[in-house]
C-alpha cells in the first residue's frame, strides 16, 4: 500500500503523512460565518475536505473531523441590524441551509461542529493565559496579542513582523501598541451581543474563535488543518500563534492543507467582487445535480485555481449518467488501488477521476470501479433522474417574473437575472430581450 502525501503549507514541500496516533487521526477545519447563503468557492474545501476524510477514514480506520460553526460575527450583527431578525434567527437559518446544500454535495457532516458562541469560557481563559505570560495585553475594553513577542511569527505565511511593520499604514488604531497586533477580545455595545469578561462585556476576536475550539475538542496539537487559500494570513498565521505561545510552543497542527481559490473567467470568486453564485442557486437552477456539482469541483486539483462555469457542471452530469449507466444492479467491494494511489499522492483527484474513467470501461471490474466512485462520494444511494417540472403558469405569474428579472438586472446581480430566465425555460417560456424592453414566447 503506498503512503499518504499531503502537501503541507507550513514546510512548502510534500510529505509523508505520519500522524500523531495512527489509531486516531485528528483534522479540523474552518467552517462557514453563518450570515448569508455559501457561495460555490465556500463549498469547495468542504467537498475538498469530505474527499480527504473519506481517504483518512479508509486507510486508518478511526477519523475524528471538526469543522466550526462561527455565530458571532460583525457580519452577523451587521445582517442582524439590517434585517431585524435576531442573531440566534439568522445564523439558525443560515447553518441548516448551509448543512441542507452541502448536503446535496453528497458532503457528510463532521464529527464534531462546535459553534463559536459555545466556546466562550475556553476563549477567555486562553486569553488570560496569553495575557499571565506575555504575549497580549488589555487596552481600552480590548485585548490584542502583541506580534512581537513570538519569535518565529509569520513561519506559515512567510510574512515577518519586520514586515508587518514596514507596510503598517498610518491609520493604526490608537489602543493597539504595534500595528501587527491583533484583537483577541473587542468591547460590545449595549445592542451588541457580547459575554461578561475581566476585561468588561465584549466578544471574542475571530482568530481567537478557533484555537480555543482544537484545544477543547483535541488538545494542543492536532494532524491535519484545513482550509481556504485565503485563510493563510493571518487567520491560520494567527492562530498558530496564539496556541504555540499558550501551549509552551506546541505545534497547533502538524499539516497545514490550503485549497486554492475558485474562480470566475479567472477571477476569484468573492462576494466583495460580485462575482459569486450560491450553491442554493445552483441546486434551484440544477435541480438534482448536487452530485454534477461536487464532480466539477473535484475535477481540478485542490491546490490550484478552479474556473467554474454553469457549462461544466452539465458535462459532469453527463459524464454522470454514463457511469450511473455501469453501476446499476452493482454491488461496491473495495476501492481500486489506482483509485487510491492517486488520492493518495496529494488528494490527486483529477487522476483518481482519470482511473475511473477506465475503470468504468472494464466489465470485469464494475464493483471496484462502484466503489472507488463512492470513495470520491460519488454514485451513492439511489440515482436521481431529475427532470423540470412543468406546470402551468399564468400570464400574471410571467410578466412578475419578467420585472423581477429587469430588477435584478438593474442591481447587477445577473446570477439572479439568469436564474429568473431558466425558470420560466422550464414552463416553456422564452425570453426576448430587445430595445424597448422584455417579451415572451411560449415554445
Amino acid at each position: 500500500m503506498s503512503k499518504l502525501k499531503i502537501y503541507n503549507t507550513l514546510t512548502g514541500k510534500k510529505e509523508v503523512f505520519v500522524p500523531v496516533d495512527p489509531e486516531h487521526i485528528t483534522m479540523y477545519v474552518c467552517g462557514p460565518t453563518v450570515y448569508d447563503y455559501a457561495h460555490v468557492g465556500n463549498a469547495r474545501p468542504v467537498v475538498v475536505f469530505d474527499t480527504l476524510a473519506r481517504l483518512l477514514r479508509h486507510d486508518y480506520g478511526k477519523l475524528t473531523y471538526a469543522r466550526n460553526i462561527t455565530d458571532i460575527d460583525d457580519k452577523i450583527i451587521e445582517a442582524s441590524q439590517k434585517t431585524g431578525e435576531d442573531i440566534s434567527v439568522i445564523t439558525e437559518k443560515f447553518t441548516r441551509i448551509y448543512e441542507e446544500d452541502m448536503a446535496a454535495l453528497n458532503a457528510e457532516l463532521p464529527d464534531v461542529q462546535p459553534k463559536a458562541t459555545e466556546y466562550i469560557a475556553e476563549m477567555i481563559a486562553l486569553i488570560s493565559d496569553l495575557i499571565k505570560k506575555g504575549h497580549a495585553y488589555e487596552a481600552d475594553g480590548h485585548v490584542l496579542f502583541q506580534v512581537s513577542t513570538m519569535k518565529d511569527y509569520g513561519e506559515l505565511s512567510g510574512r515577518t513582523v519586520e514586515d508587518l511593520l514596514a507596510g503598517a499604514r498610518v491609520d493604526v488604531a490608537d489602543y493597539k501598541r504595534e500595528a501587527p497586533d491583533f484583537v483577541l477580545w473587542k468591547p460590545s455595545s449595549d445592542d451588541q451581543p457580547g459575554w461578561d469578561s475581566p476585561w468588561g462585556r465584549g466578544r471574542p476576536g475571530w482568530h481567537t474563535e478557533c484555537s480555543a475550539m482544537i484545544e477543547k475538542n483535541f488538545g494542543k496539537t492536532i494532524d491535519i488543518h484545513g482550509g481556504g487559500q485565503d485563510l493563510i494570513f493571518p487567520h491560520h498565521e494567527n492562530e498558530i500563534a496564539q496556541s504555540k505561545c499558550s501551549h509552551g510552543g506546541a505545534p497547533l497542527a502538524n499539516y497545514w492543507m490550503h485549497n486554492g481559490y475558485l474562480t470566475v473567467d479567472g477571477e476569484k470568486m468573492s462576494k466583495s467582487l460580485g462575482n459569486f453564485v450560491t450553491v442554493h442557486e445552483l441546486l434551484e437552477q440544477f435541480p438534482g445535480k448536487g452530485e454534477a456539482i461536487r464532480l466539477t469541483l473535484l475535477t481540478s486539483h485542490y491546490r490550484q485555481p478552479a474556473d467554474f462555469s454553469r457549462d461544466g457542471i452539465k458535462q459532469a452530469q453527463k459524464q454522470l449518467d454514463r457511469w450511473w449507466n455501469v453501476v446499476e444492479n452493482v454491488t461496491a467491494s473495495e476501492p481500486a488501488e489506482e483509485v487510491l494511489n492517486a488520492l493518495r499522492d496529494d488528494l490527486n483527484t483529477p487522476k483518481a477521476i482519470m482511473e475511473l474513467n477506465l475503470l468504468s470501461k472494464d466489465e470485469d471490474r464494475k464493483d471496484e470501479f462502484k466503489a472507488s466512485a463512492n470513495l470520491l462520494g460519488l454514485l451513492q444511494g439511489i440515482r436521481i433522474k431529475a427532470k423540470p417540472v412543468l406546470l402551468e403558469i399564468t400570464e400574471e405569474d410571467i410578466e412578475k417574473a419578467i420585472a423581477e428579472r429587469a430588477e435584478a438586472k438593474s442591481n447587477n446581480d445577473y446570477d439572479r437575472a439568469d436564474l429568473i430566465r431558466t425558470k420560466l425555460e422550464t414552463f416553456g417560456i422564452h425570453l426576448l430581450d430587445g430595445p424597448d424592453g422584455t417579451t415572451w414566447e411560449k415554445k
